[in-house]
C-alpha cells in the first residue's frame, strides 16, 4: 500500500518542530532563572525542585480542568439523551397503535341475546351456555411458526421444496374423511410474534402495540379469554411446552402435570418438544382423561429448526415429519367427547424468521379433528382442501367463538371472530338454522363489546347507511323473515362481523396527533440545538497548533496560581448548556404538570412535553448567549454542502416507499458520490504525492464499498429483483459452505491492513505491534473457528462429536474471543502507552544526545485504534460468515476514509462524520439486517450462550443488528485525532463536535422517519414500510447517543489521559 512517506531514514518535519520547541522552552527557562538566581541566591537543586513542583502544579490544574470539562460534555450528551427519549415516546405513544382493554367478562347465564336454538340444560355449563355445547374436552396442539403450505402435499417432485410433503397427515384426513376433519389456512394479524399471537387465539381480539389497560404489572393477560372462562367454570387446564403461556396466564394451569419449558432457546429443536412427547400420552390414557378439561400441547421445534436453518433445510423436513407421526398417535387417543386442534400461530419468511406483515408469516395452518363425525362443507368443492392460504382463509380470532361455542362456554367479552363454518354447518353442509344460531349470538357479543367499548372511548356510535348499526338491523329482519331456511340470517349476522371488524381496525387506528406533533417538535428543537451547538464560526479553531502561541499560553499559565476557563470559550459551553438546560426542564416541568393537574386529563406526557420543551427553550438562549445562531447553520464550503445534499436528500427520501425499500443500494450511490468527489478534490493537494495518496484512498473508498454490496439479504417486497447473498440461499438462514472462507480470509488479511495504516504514519510501535499482530489475529482466527464448528454443527459433519459438546467448545470458543476484545481489550486499551518508540541518537558535535519520537505525528491517532479493532473484532465474531467480511470491509473504509479526510485537510468539515453515518447504515444492511422485524437475528443470543440469560442476550442481539452503526460511533474520534501530536489542542471539543454532527445525521433521520409515518399514516404501507423505518431510526439514534456516552467519549478521555501522562498536558 502507498505511503505519504515511505522512506524511514528521516524524522518527518514534527520532530524537527519538537527539537526547535523543546531549544525554545530551553532558552527561556534558562533565562527565568537567571533572573531568579540575581534576585534571590539559591543552590540548583532547588532550583530544580521548585520547578518540577511548578510543572507538576501546571499539569495538575490542566488535568483537573479536563475532567470538569469531560464531566460537562457527558453531561450535555445525557441530556441529549433524554430530549431524544422524551421525542420519541411521545410521538410513539400517538402512532402506535392502542387498544383499550375492557374488564367486563361474559358469564354463562347473561347471554347477550336470546339464543335462536332451544336445548335440554340451556344455560348450564353442562349443557353449553349460549349454545348446545359438543364436546367436553379439547386437545390444543401448537405447532408454532406451522405454515399453511407445510402441510399441503406437492405431487410434482421436482416443484417440491425440502419441507413439502413431510407433515401430509392433516391434508389426507381433511380430504378422506370430511366430517370428521377440516383443514384451513389460518389467518394471523401483524405483528407475527407469539406473545402477541397467543393474546388473539384466547382473547378473540386484533394485537396492537400497546394494550391500554388497568394492570401495567406485567405481560399477564387480564381481560377475558377462554382459559379465564374454563377456569371460572371450574374447568381443569393442563399446559405442557412454551412457557410464555405461564407468563401470560399465571395460576391457571393444573401445577403437578403442566410442564414448561424455555423457549427462547431457538439453537435447541427437542428439548421443548421431547418434553410435549413426554408427558401428553400418559394424560391421553383413559385412566387419566379425568385429571383434565383442556390439555395445552405447545411445540416449539419447527419455529426453532426456521431460525436456526431457514425451511429448506433437512432439520426442518425432520421436525415436520416428527409432527406428522405425533399426530397420527394422537389421533388414536382421541375419544367421542374430545375436540383436537392442530395449528400454528404464525408462518416464517423465507429465511425462517417471522414479526412482520409478509404473506408467509401470516399464513399458518389450522387443523380441527373430531372421532364423531361433526364438520360439513357449504358447498362441493369446499370438500377439498385449500391448495394455498387465498383460498376460502379463517382468521384466527375466529378460534375464539368456535372453540368456545363447541365446548360450551361463553364466548369471551371483547371477541371479534366469528364462529368458523365447518364447525356448525353439519356433516350435510345445510345446516343453515345452526349457523345462523351461532352467528347472531357471536354477532350479539361483538355489538354488546362495540356499544361498551365506544361508551368508554366517550365516542357515538354512527347508524348511518352501511354503518355497523345498520348491518346489525339488517341482520335481525332478516332473521325475523327467515321461515324454511336460515342462510340469509346466517350471511346478514356475517356481513355484520366482517363490516364491525373493520371499523374496529380503524377505531384502533386513531392516532394521537397531538403527542405525535409534540413529539415532532421535541426532536426538531433537539436537533436544531444540537446542530448550533456544535456548529462553528469563522474564526472559531480551538486546535491551535502553533508551537509560539502554544509556548507563550503554557509560559503564562504556568505563572498563574490557578487555571481559568475564559467565559466565552467553547470549552465551557456544555457547563452553562447543561445548567440551562436544567433550569428550563424545572420550568417546563412545572407549567406542564400544572397544566395536567388543573385541566384533570391525567394526560402525563404532555408534562414530559413540557420538559423537553422548557429544557431546549433554556439549552437554545444560552447558546445564543455565546453568540451562537441559526447563522451558524449555513455551509459556507462545498463539503458542508455535500454533508446537507446527502443529509436531506435522505430525509426526504423516507416519504417514498421505494426508496425505504431499496434504501440499502442507495446507499452504495451516497457512498460513491463522496469517494468521486474525494478524488477530484484530492486533485488539487500542493503536492505529487498528496495528490496520489488522495486519489489512491478515494477509488479504494470506492471499491470497498462495491465489494461489501455482493452481502445482500434481500426484503420480500424487493422481489424478484433482488437475490440474496447473505445466506446459503433465499430460504436459509444458515451459511454456505464457501462463505466459510471469508471468516479466514479476514483473519488473514485485516491485521495485515491496519499495520500498513499504521507504518505508513511510522506508528505501528508500542503496544500495536503485539496487539494487532497477536491478540487480534488470534481472535479474528478463534471467530473463524467458531463459525466453522457452527457449519459442522448445522451440517452434521462431525457425526462422531455429540451435539451438546460441540456446542461446549462453540460457546467457549465465542467468550473467549470476547474476553479478548472486551475484557483484555479494555484494560489494555486503558493501560497501554501511546503507540510510540523513542530513539536516542549521539550528536554530531558532541553535544546532549537527541531523542527522536518514532509515532510522534500519529500519537493521537493510533493508540484510539486499538478500541476501534477491539470492537469490530467482537463485531465480528458475533455476525454470520458474510458479516465477518462485511465488518472487516467496514474497518478498511473507516481507515481509508481518515487518511482521505486527513490528506484533503477537511478535518473541521462536516462532511467526515456524515459520511461515517452513512457507511454505518450501509453496512446495517451487509450485515444481513432490513428495516424489518424478521430481519433481527434472534439465534446471535446463543453465539456466546447456552441459554438466555439478562441482559447478555439482548446486548448481544443488539450488537449483532446495529453492528455497522456502532462501529461508526466508535470510530468517530479518528476524524478529528488521526494524524495528530500530543500537541493537539481541544481534542475532546473537537470530538465532541464530530460526534454531534454524527449523532445529528441519525436525529435527522429520525426525525424525517417520524414526521413521514406520521404523514403517511394512513398509507397502505404504513406498517410494512415506513413503521419499520421509523422504529429502526429511532433505536438507532438511541444506540449511537448511548455508545457515544458510554464508548466514544469515555474512549477519547482514556486516550487524552494515557498520552498526556507521556507527553504532557495540551491544554
Amino acid at each position: 500500500m502507498p505511503t505519504r512517506d515511505p522512506r524511514p531514514k528521516a524524522p518527518p518535519a514534527d520532530y524537527k518542530t519538537i527539537a526547535a520547541q523543546y531549544a525554545r522552552a530551553k532558552r527561556l527557562k534558562e533565562i527565568e532563572a537567571a533572573g531568579r538566581k540575581s534576585e534571590v541566591p539559591s543552590p540548583d537543586k532547588a532550583q530544580d525542585d521548585a520547578a518540577k513542583k511548578q510543572r507538576a502544579a501546571f499539569e495538575s490544574r490542566r488535568k483537573s480542568a479536563y475532567e470538569k470539562r469531560f464531566s460537562w460534555t457527558v453531561g450535555f450528551w445525557v441530556w441529549m439523551l433524554f430530549i431524544h427519549i422524551i421525542g420519541i415516546y411521545l410521538f410513539t405513544s400517538g402512532f402506535l397503535l392502542a387498544r383499550l382493554v375492557l374488564e367486563e367478562q361474559s358469564e354463562c347465564s347473561n347471554p347477550p341475546i336470546e339464543p335462536l336454538a332451544q336445548w335440554n340444560g340451556q344455560g348450564s355449563v353442562d349443557a353449553g351456555c349460549w349454545h348446545p355445547k359438543s364436546f367436553k374436552k379439547a386437545v390444543v396442539v401448537l405447532i408454532d411458526a406451522l405454515r399453511y403450505d407445510f402441510t399441503v402435499p406437492v405431487e410434482d417432485s421436482s416443484q417440491a421444496e425440502v419441507y413439502h410433503n413431510a407433515f401430509p397427515f392433516l391434508y389426507e384426513t381433511s380430504l378422506k374423511s370430511p366430517t370428521n376433519a377440516v383443514l384451513l389456512p389460518f389467518i394471523a394479524d401483524p405483528p407475527t410474534a407469539t406473545l402477541q399471537r397467543l393474546k388473539g387465539l384466547t382473547t378473540g381480539t386484533l394485537p396492537t402495540f400497546i394494550d391500554l389497560g388497568s394492570s401495567f404489572g406485567g405481560e399477564a393477560i387480564e381481560e377475558d379469554n377462554i382459559l379465564k372462562q374454563l377456569k371460572g367454570l371450574g374447568k381443569r387446564i393442563v399446559h405442557l411446552g412454551d412457557d410464555t403461556w405461564t407468563a401470560l396466564f399465571p395460576g391457571y394451569f393444573e401445577p403437578n402435570i403442566s410442564r414448561a419449558y424455555d423457549s427462547f432457546n431457538v439453537w435447541d429443536l427437542h428439548t421443548v418438544d421431547n418434553g410435549v412427547l413426554e408427558h401428553i400420552f400418559p394424560l391421553m390414557q383413559p385412566e387419566r382423561t379425568g385429571e383434565w378439561d383442556l390439555l395445552i400441547g405447545h411445540f416449539l421445534g419447527v419455529d426453532h429448526a426456521g431460525h436456526r436453518y431457514g425451511p429448506s433445510h433437512p432439520a426442518m423436513a425432520s421436525k415436520l415429519q416428527q409432527m406428522d407421526k405425533f399426530v397420527r398417535d394422537l389421533v388414536q387417543t382421541i375419544d367421542d367427547d374430545t375436540l383436537l386442534v392442530v395449528m400454528g400461530d404464525h408462518g416464517m419468511d423465507g429465511k425462517g424468521d417471522h414479526g412482520g406483515e409478509s404473506d408467509d408469516e401470516v399464513e399458518a395452518a389450522l387443523w380441527m379433528y373430531s372421532k364423531k363425525p361433526i364438520f360439513g362443507r357449504t358447498k362441493p368443492e369446499y370438500r377439498i382442501p385449500p391448495a394455498t392460504a387465498k383460498i376460502r382463509p379463517v382468521n384466527q380470532i375466529d378460534l375464539v367463538p368456535t372453540l368456545s361455542l363447541l365446548l360450551g362456554i361463553p364466548i369471551p367479552y371483547n371477541n371479534l371472530g366469528q364462529p368458523i363454518e365447518e364447525a356448525f354447518a353439519g356433516q350435510k353442509g345445510d345446516g343453515w338454522s345452526n349457523l345462523a344460531a351461532v352467528s347472531r349470538i357471536a354477532s350479539a357479543g361483538i355489538r354488546r363489546y362495540q356499544a361498551s367499548y365506544f361508551a368508554a372511548r366517550g365516542i357515538e356510535q354512527s347508524s348511518l347507511p352501511g354503518s355497523p348499526a345498520d348491518f346489525w338491523e339488517r341482520a335481525n329482519v332478516a332473521a325475523q323473515k327467515a321461515t324454511k331456511t336460515q342462510e340469509g340470517t346466517y350471511t346478514a349476522y356475517t356481513q355484520y362481523q366482517e363490516e364491525t371488524l373493520r371499523i374496529c381496525k380503524d377505531l384502533w387506528a386513531r392516532f394521537n396527533v397531538t403527542r405525535m406533533v409534540l413529539g415532532i417538535t421535541v426532536m426538531a428543537l433537539g436537533v436544531i440545538v444540537l446542530l448550533i451547538y456544535v456548529s462553528r464560526d469563522e474564526d472559531d479553531d480551538l486546535a491551535v497548533l502553533d508551537p509560539e502561541l502554544d509556548f507563550a499560553e503554557k509560559s503564562l499559565e504556568m505563572q498563574m496560581s490557578t487555571s481559568t476557563e475564559s467565559p466565552g470559550s467553547d470549552q465551557g459551553l456544555s457547563k452553562n448548556l447543561v445548567k440551562a438546560g436544567a433550569l428550563g426542564a424545572v420550568v417546563g416541568t412545572g407549567l406542564g404538570g400544572g397544566y395536567v393537574l388543573l385541566s384533570a386529563s391525567q394526560d402525563w406526557p404532555l408534562a414530559a412535553a413540557g420538559t423537553a420543551l422548557g429544557s431546549l427553550v433554556g439549552a437554545a438562549i444560552s447558546l445564543f448567549g455565546y453568540g451562537k445562531s441559526i447563522a451558524n447553520l449555513i455551509p459556507r464550503t462545498f463539503w458542508g454542502w455535500l454533508s446537507i445534499i446527502f443529509t436531506l436528500s435522505q430525509s426526504i427520501g423516507f416519504a417514498s416507499n421505494s426508496y425505504t425499500i431499496w434504501e440499502d443500494s442507495i446507499s452504495l450511490f451516497f457512498l460513491s458520490s463522496f469517494g468521486v468527489a474525494a478524488a477530484i478534490a484530492a486533485l488539487r493537494r500542493p503536492t505529487i504525492m498528496d495528490r496520489s495518496l488522495g486519489v489512491y484512498h478515494s477509488v479504494l473508498f470506492v471499491v470497498l464499498g462495491r465489494i461489501a454490496s455482493f452481502s445482500k439479504l434481500c426484503r420480500e417486497e424487493q422481489m424478484p429483483y433482488c437475490a440474496s447473498t447473505y445466506y446459503s440461499s433465499a430460504n436459509s438462514s444458515t451459511s454456505a459452505p464457501w462463505q466459510l472462507a471469508i471468516p479466514f480470509a479476514v483473519f488473514l488479511i485485516l491485521p495485515t491492513i491496519i499495520k500498513a495504516y499504521l507504518t505508513s504514519s511510522r506508528s505501528y510501535e508500542g503496544l500495536a505491534p503485539a496487539w494487532i499482530g497477536y491478540v487480534l489475529r488470534g481472535g479474528l482466527l478463534l471467530a473463524a473457528i467458531y463459525w466453522t464448528l457452527d457449519a459442522a454443527s448445522n451440517g452434521e459433519w462431525i457425526t462422531s462429536v455429540p451435539a451438546e459438546t460441540l456446542k461446549t467448545i462453540q460457546v467457549s470458543v465465542a467468550q473467549l474471543v470476547l474476553a479478548l476484545a472486551f475484557v483484555a481489550g479494555t484494560t489494555a486499551f486503558i493501560w497501554a502507552p501511546p503507540c510510540v518508540s523513542i530513539l536516542t541518537t549521539a550528536s554530531k558535535s558532541g553535544g546532549k544526545p537527541q531523542l527522536i519520537v518514532i509515532g510522534h505525528g500519529n500519537t493521537n491517532g493510533a493508540r484510539y485504534l486499538l478500541l476501534v479493532v477491539n470492537f469490530a473484532a467482537a463485531l465480528i465474531l458475533l455476525s454470520k460468515p458474510m458479516g465477518t467480511g462485511a465488518i472487516g470491509l467496514m474497518v478498511w473504509q473507516i481507515l481509508s476514509l481518515v487518511e482521505i479526510i486527513d490528506l484533503n485537510a477537511i478535518t473541521t468539515e462536516t462532511i467526515g462524520p456524515v459520511v461515517l453515518a452513512l457507511l454505518g447504515n450501509f453496512h446495517y444492511f451487509k450485515t444481513g439486517h432490513q428495516a424489518a422485524l424478521s430481519s433481527i437475528q434472534w439465534d446471535s443470543a446463543f453465539i456466546p450462550l447456552f441459554t438466555i440469560r439478562y441482559p447478555w442476550s439482548p446486548l448481544v442481539v443488539m450488537l449483532n443488528h446495529f453492528a455497522g452503526q456502532i462501529l461508526a460511533c466508535v470510530a468517530v474520534p479518528l476524524i478529528v485525532i488521526w494524524k495528530t501530536d500530543p500537541k493537539r489542542k481541544a481534542v475532546l471539543e473537537s470530538t465532541t463536535r464530530a460526534l454531534g454532527i454524527f449523532v445529528a445525521y441519525y436525529a435527522v433521520e429520525s426525525l424525517a422517519t417520524m414526521a413521514w409515518a406520521g404523514h403517511l399514516r394512513r398509507h397502505l404501507m404504513l406498517y410494512r414500510v415506513f413503521s419499520p423505518r421509523f422504529m429502526l431510526a429511532s433505536a438507532a439514534l438511541l444506540i449511537v447517543d448511548l455508545i457515544g456516552i458510554a464508548v466514544t467519549l469515555t474512549g477519547v478521555r482514556t486516550n487524552t489521559l494515557a498520552i498526556s501522562e507521556i507527553f504532557g498536558w495540551a491544554d
